[in-house]
């Protein structure tokens, strides 16, 4: 099983990586963790934005599924079914079962998926592993607590080397 932590491309926020971006790179499937990468943890409900960027992407054809590490599904099914897209809960990242599961699902496969997410040793790991583009954005509302100030600062180095590989491709 590959193992990095360096993304394949690095994006300010989720409204970053357009249906044209995804449709260039050959994306069918995108993955999204919810945590950080759609919604700030504190925001109970979707908002007008994250309406508008998957009905973007699926007039695009690009279907988009949440792959969460959530204890609790109440706010994943809750979120998920106000916004009308399936889920992969207790996915079990960095582990490759609830990408494979996802995949199966949605009837693609890996060169056509895509996981879109905030945090290195989860969302863009799991992703290297199960051999999917790994997209990763900057935490929605910033990283919360003392923990994940360290876990941000600790992702620096291979975020620079995301970045310095796509400004030389």
């Amino acid at each position: 099983m590959p193992f990095s932590l360096i993304p394949d491309r690095l994006y300010e926020r989720y409204t970053d990586v357009t249906p044209e971006i995804l449709s260039a790179l050959g994306v069918t499937l995108l993955l999204c963790d919810l945590d950080y990468t759609l919604a700030p943890r504190s925001v109970p409900e979707p908002d007008g934005t994250l309406y508008r960027w998957l009905a973007a992407c699926r007039e695009a054809g690009i279907t988009v599924a949440i792959l969460s590490n959530n204890r609790s599904s109440r706010r994943v099914e809750r979120f998920c079914s106000q916004l009308g897209i399936w889920y992969v809960g207790h996915a079990g990242k960095p582990g490759t079962r609830g990408y494979r599961e996802a995949m199966e699902r949605a009837g693609t496969d890996r060169a056509h998926t895509a996981m879109l997410g905030d945090k290195l040793l989860t969302d863009v790991l799991g992703a290297k592993r199960s051999g999917v583009l790994a997209l990763m954005v900057e935490p929605l509302g910033g990283p919360v607590g003392a923990w994940n100030h360290v876990l941000h600062l600790l992702q620096r180095p291979f975020k620079w080397t995301a970045r310095r590989r796509n400004d030389t491709q």
